[in-house]
Protein backbone atom coordinates (compact mmCIF):
# COMPACT_ATOMS: atom_id res chain seq x y z
CA UNK A 1 0.00 0.00 0.00
CA UNK A 2 1.31 3.64 -0.76
CA UNK A 3 1.33 6.26 1.80
CA UNK A 4 -1.62 7.69 2.08
CA UNK A 5 -4.09 9.99 4.65
CA UNK A 6 -8.27 9.92 4.06
CA UNK A 7 -9.38 13.32 5.77
CA UNK A 8 -13.15 12.64 6.93
CA UNK A 9 -15.94 14.60 6.70
CA UNK A 10 -17.18 15.19 9.99
CA UNK A 11 -20.54 18.03 9.60
CA UNK A 12 -22.75 15.05 10.15
CA UNK A 13 -20.74 13.02 12.34
CA UNK A 14 -19.51 14.96 14.69
CA UNK A 15 -22.93 14.51 16.51
CA UNK A 16 -22.30 11.15 17.03
CA UNK A 17 -20.76 9.57 20.36
CA UNK A 18 -17.29 8.44 18.31
CA UNK A 19 -16.51 9.39 14.83
CA UNK A 20 -13.31 9.65 12.77
CA UNK A 21 -11.14 12.80 11.58
CA UNK A 22 -8.05 11.52 9.48
CA UNK A 23 -7.13 8.53 9.07
CA UNK A 24 -3.52 7.31 7.18
CA UNK A 25 -0.72 4.82 6.54
CA UNK A 26 2.79 6.09 6.15
CA UNK A 27 5.75 3.51 4.42
CA UNK A 28 8.00 5.60 6.13
CA UNK A 29 6.94 7.39 8.98
CA UNK A 30 9.21 11.21 9.29
CA UNK A 31 9.71 12.55 12.89
CA UNK A 32 6.60 14.08 14.53
CA UNK A 33 7.19 16.68 17.21
CA UNK A 34 4.32 18.29 18.86
CA UNK A 35 5.03 20.35 21.67
CA UNK A 36 1.59 21.01 22.37
CA UNK A 37 -0.08 18.11 21.31
CA UNK A 38 -3.20 17.25 18.49
CA UNK A 39 -6.41 17.92 19.19
CA UNK A 40 -7.93 14.46 18.47
CA UNK A 41 -7.53 11.40 20.11
CA UNK A 42 -4.63 9.28 18.02
CA UNK A 43 -4.09 5.48 17.71
CA UNK A 44 -0.57 4.20 16.16
CA UNK A 45 -0.07 0.63 15.07
CA UNK A 46 3.45 -0.20 14.33
CA UNK A 47 3.73 -2.39 11.40
CA UNK A 48 7.52 -2.52 10.47
CA UNK A 49 10.86 -0.80 11.46
CA UNK A 50 11.42 0.80 15.17
CA UNK A 51 10.88 3.95 16.59
CA UNK A 52 11.26 6.50 19.92
CA UNK A 53 8.41 7.65 21.22
CA UNK A 54 8.56 10.80 24.32
CA UNK A 55 5.75 11.43 25.49
CA UNK A 56 6.28 13.86 28.77
CA UNK A 57 8.95 13.44 28.81
CA UNK A 58 9.15 9.37 28.82
CA UNK A 59 11.04 7.72 26.64
CA UNK A 60 9.95 4.28 24.98
CA UNK A 61 11.35 1.98 21.61
CA UNK A 62 8.01 0.98 19.78
CA UNK A 63 8.56 -1.67 16.96
CA UNK A 64 6.22 -4.17 15.11
CA UNK A 65 3.21 -5.39 17.51
CA UNK A 66 2.83 -2.29 19.27
CA UNK A 67 0.73 0.51 19.27
CA UNK A 68 0.67 3.65 20.94
CA UNK A 69 -2.44 6.04 22.00
CA UNK A 70 -1.96 9.77 21.92
CA UNK A 71 -5.00 11.49 24.23
CA UNK A 72 -5.89 15.29 22.91
CA UNK A 73 -3.04 18.25 23.33
CA UNK A 74 -0.62 15.91 25.50
CA UNK A 75 3.03 17.11 24.56
CA UNK A 76 4.80 14.64 22.14
CA UNK A 77 6.80 13.47 19.55
CA UNK A 78 7.73 10.25 17.75
CA UNK A 79 11.01 9.62 15.38
CA UNK A 80 12.03 6.54 13.43
CA UNK A 81 15.09 5.15 14.26
CA UNK A 82 15.43 2.30 11.87
CA UNK A 83 15.83 2.70 7.86
CA UNK A 84 12.23 2.27 7.60
CA UNK A 85 9.57 3.00 9.80
CA UNK A 86 5.79 2.10 8.63
CA UNK A 87 2.81 3.01 10.49
CA UNK A 88 -1.17 2.93 10.20
CA UNK A 89 -3.10 5.48 12.26
CA UNK A 90 -6.53 6.67 12.98
CA UNK A 91 -7.59 10.08 14.91
CA UNK A 92 -10.66 10.40 16.30
CA UNK A 93 -12.68 11.87 19.24
CA UNK A 94 -15.89 12.32 19.99
CA UNK A 95 -17.82 12.33 23.43
CA UNK A 96 -17.67 8.86 24.03
CA UNK A 97 -13.68 8.65 22.64
CA UNK A 98 -12.12 8.50 26.17
CA UNK A 99 -14.64 6.12 28.18
CA UNK A 100 -14.08 3.82 24.82
CA UNK A 101 -10.17 3.80 25.48
CA UNK A 102 -10.65 3.53 29.08
CA UNK A 103 -12.93 0.16 28.17
CA UNK A 104 -9.76 -1.29 26.74
CA UNK A 105 -8.06 -0.48 29.43
CA UNK A 106 -5.84 2.84 28.02
CA UNK A 107 -6.22 5.76 30.66
CA UNK A 108 -3.30 7.90 29.30
CA UNK A 109 -0.75 8.53 26.59
CA UNK A 110 1.74 5.55 25.98
CA UNK A 111 2.47 2.53 24.25
CA UNK A 112 0.99 -1.26 24.17
CA UNK A 113 1.68 -4.71 22.63
CA UNK A 114 -1.11 -6.38 20.75
CA UNK A 115 -1.53 -10.46 21.33
CA UNK A 116 -0.91 -10.51 17.51
CA UNK A 117 1.22 -8.36 15.60
CA UNK A 118 -0.76 -8.52 12.39
CA UNK A 119 -2.35 -5.39 10.87
CA UNK A 120 -5.73 -4.37 13.22
CA UNK A 121 -8.42 -5.35 10.48
CA UNK A 122 -10.93 -2.68 11.26
CA UNK A 123 -8.38 -0.12 10.15
CA UNK A 124 -6.64 -1.46 7.80
CA UNK A 125 -10.10 -1.70 6.04
CA UNK A 126 -10.85 1.66 6.73
CA UNK A 127 -7.61 2.51 4.69
CA UNK A 128 -8.80 0.62 1.69
CA UNK A 129 -12.57 2.65 1.30
CA UNK A 130 -12.55 4.88 -1.54
CA UNK A 131 -11.12 8.27 -0.24
CA UNK A 132 -14.39 10.07 -0.43
CA UNK A 133 -16.41 12.23 1.76
CA UNK A 134 -20.09 10.84 1.12
CA UNK A 135 -21.87 10.47 4.66
CA UNK A 136 -22.16 6.84 4.00
CA UNK A 137 -18.71 6.32 3.84
CA UNK A 138 -18.45 8.69 7.22
CA UNK A 139 -21.07 6.39 8.25
CA UNK A 140 -19.35 3.30 8.04
CA UNK A 141 -15.85 4.72 9.11
CA UNK A 142 -17.22 5.87 12.80
CA UNK A 143 -18.40 1.99 12.77
CA UNK A 144 -15.30 0.20 12.25
CA UNK A 145 -13.75 2.74 14.31
CA UNK A 146 -16.33 1.66 17.44
CA UNK A 147 -15.61 -2.05 16.63
CA UNK A 148 -11.70 -1.12 16.84
CA UNK A 149 -11.94 0.33 20.11
CA UNK A 150 -14.69 -2.41 21.45
CA UNK A 151 -12.14 -5.12 20.28
CA UNK A 152 -8.86 -3.27 22.07
CA UNK A 153 -9.54 -4.92 25.44
CA UNK A 154 -9.32 -8.61 24.05
CA UNK A 155 -6.99 -7.42 21.35
CA UNK A 156 -4.14 -5.29 23.66
CA UNK A 157 -1.78 -7.50 26.17
CA UNK A 158 -2.29 -6.95 30.01
CA UNK A 159 1.06 -6.51 32.09
CA UNK A 160 2.31 -9.54 33.53
CA UNK A 161 1.45 -8.55 37.33
CA UNK A 162 -2.48 -7.24 36.00
CA UNK A 163 -2.86 -10.68 34.93
CA UNK A 164 -1.71 -12.32 38.07
CA UNK A 165 -4.03 -9.96 40.21
CA UNK A 166 -6.77 -10.19 38.62
CA UNK A 167 -5.99 -14.36 38.61
CA UNK A 168 -5.15 -13.53 42.43
CA UNK A 169 -8.93 -11.59 42.88
CA UNK A 170 -10.88 -13.89 41.24
CA UNK A 171 -11.63 -15.95 44.12
CA UNK A 172 -13.30 -13.30 45.73
CA UNK A 173 -15.36 -11.65 43.40
CA UNK A 174 -16.57 -15.16 43.15
CA UNK A 175 -17.11 -15.56 47.06
CA UNK A 176 -19.20 -11.99 46.71
CA UNK A 177 -21.37 -13.24 43.91
CA UNK A 178 -22.43 -16.45 46.01
CA UNK A 179 -23.26 -14.37 49.22
CA UNK A 180 -24.49 -11.28 47.97
CA UNK A 181 -27.37 -12.26 50.41
CA UNK A 182 -25.27 -11.10 53.47
CA UNK A 183 -22.74 -8.83 54.66
CA UNK A 184 -19.23 -9.12 53.49
CA UNK A 185 -16.19 -7.89 55.99
CA UNK A 186 -13.95 -7.17 54.44
CA UNK A 187 -11.68 -8.64 56.36
CA UNK A 188 -13.81 -11.76 55.22
CA UNK A 189 -13.50 -10.66 51.69
CA UNK A 190 -9.21 -10.32 51.97
CA UNK A 191 -8.78 -13.76 53.80
CA UNK A 192 -10.59 -15.53 50.66
CA UNK A 193 -7.50 -14.30 48.74
CA UNK A 194 -5.05 -14.79 51.64
CA UNK A 195 -3.95 -10.95 51.82
CA UNK A 196 -3.84 -8.15 53.99
CA UNK A 197 -7.49 -6.01 53.84
CA UNK A 198 -5.11 -2.57 52.88
CA UNK A 199 -3.80 -5.46 50.08
CA UNK A 200 -7.20 -6.28 48.75
CA UNK A 201 -8.48 -2.55 48.37
CA UNK A 202 -5.32 -2.09 46.16
CA UNK A 203 -5.90 -4.69 43.90
CA UNK A 204 -9.60 -3.36 43.58
CA UNK A 205 -8.42 -0.60 42.52
CA UNK A 206 -6.07 -1.50 40.16
CA UNK A 207 -7.64 -4.49 38.45
CA UNK A 208 -11.57 -3.01 38.54
CA UNK A 209 -11.08 0.71 39.67
CA UNK A 210 -13.16 0.60 42.23
CA UNK A 211 -13.41 0.25 46.40
CA UNK A 212 -14.59 -3.02 47.67
CA UNK A 213 -17.50 -1.96 48.50
CA UNK A 214 -18.36 0.00 45.98
CA UNK A 215 -18.14 -2.68 43.43
CA UNK A 216 -20.13 -5.36 45.89
CA UNK A 217 -23.15 -2.65 45.99
CA UNK A 218 -23.47 -2.60 42.41
CA UNK A 219 -22.98 -6.55 42.46
CA UNK A 220 -26.65 -6.65 45.18
CA UNK A 221 -28.39 -3.14 42.90
CA UNK A 222 -27.38 -5.62 39.24
CA UNK A 223 -28.85 -8.47 41.34
CA UNK A 224 -31.98 -6.59 42.78
CA UNK A 225 -32.75 -5.75 39.13
CA UNK A 226 -33.01 -8.94 38.22
CA UNK A 227 -35.38 -10.39 41.36
CA UNK A 228 -37.60 -6.89 41.26
CA UNK A 229 -37.88 -8.92 37.14
CA UNK A 230 -38.59 -12.40 38.37
CA UNK A 231 -40.72 -11.51 41.38
CA UNK A 232 -43.01 -9.15 40.65
CA UNK A 233 -45.13 -9.26 43.89
CA UNK A 234 -42.16 -8.85 46.21
CA UNK A 235 -41.91 -5.92 48.50
CA UNK A 236 -39.34 -3.79 48.22
CA UNK A 237 -38.11 -4.36 51.35
CA UNK A 238 -37.71 -7.91 51.12
CA UNK A 239 -35.59 -7.49 47.73
CA UNK A 240 -33.48 -5.51 49.92
CA UNK A 241 -32.73 -8.20 52.39
CA UNK A 242 -32.40 -10.78 49.50
CA UNK A 243 -29.42 -8.62 48.11
CA UNK A 244 -27.79 -7.75 51.78
CA UNK A 245 -29.16 -4.90 52.63
CA UNK A 246 -30.79 -5.05 56.10
CA UNK A 247 -32.05 -1.23 55.80
CA UNK A 248 -34.35 -0.95 52.90
CA UNK A 249 -34.42 3.29 53.05
CA UNK A 250 -30.75 2.54 52.77
CA UNK A 251 -31.06 0.18 49.79
CA UNK A 252 -33.28 2.86 48.00
CA UNK A 253 -30.60 5.75 48.33
CA UNK A 254 -27.54 2.60 47.01
CA UNK A 255 -29.94 1.50 44.40
CA UNK A 256 -30.57 5.79 43.45
CA UNK A 257 -26.80 6.56 43.66
CA UNK A 258 -25.74 3.62 41.08
CA UNK A 259 -28.72 4.42 38.78
CA UNK A 260 -29.81 7.63 39.06
CA UNK A 261 -33.39 6.36 39.81
CA UNK A 262 -35.51 5.57 42.64
CA UNK A 263 -36.36 1.65 42.69
CA UNK A 264 -40.29 2.33 42.10
CA UNK A 265 -38.87 4.61 39.46
CA UNK A 266 -36.66 1.96 37.84
CA UNK A 267 -39.73 -0.85 37.96
CA UNK A 268 -41.87 1.75 35.94
CA UNK A 269 -39.23 2.93 33.53
CA UNK A 270 -39.41 -0.65 32.61
CA UNK A 271 -43.19 -1.65 32.53
CA UNK A 272 -42.98 -3.60 36.02
CA UNK A 273 -44.73 -1.28 37.99
CA UNK A 274 -48.36 -1.46 39.44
Amino acid sequence: MKSKMIFCQTEETIVLPLYATTIGYWEHQNETVRPAGFPDYQLHQVLEGKGELIVNEERYIVGPGDVFFLYPDVPHSYTPISREWKLSWISFNGREAGYMLQYAGIRKSGPSRLREGKWLSPLRKMLTMMNHNELGTNLELSKLLYALLLDMRLNLVSPLNEDFEMERIKSVLQHIERNLHRALPLKELAEVASVSPQYLCRLFQRTLHDRPVTYINKQRINRSKQLMFDDREKKMYEIAQLVGFDNASYFCAVFKRVTGLKPEEFKQLHGWGR
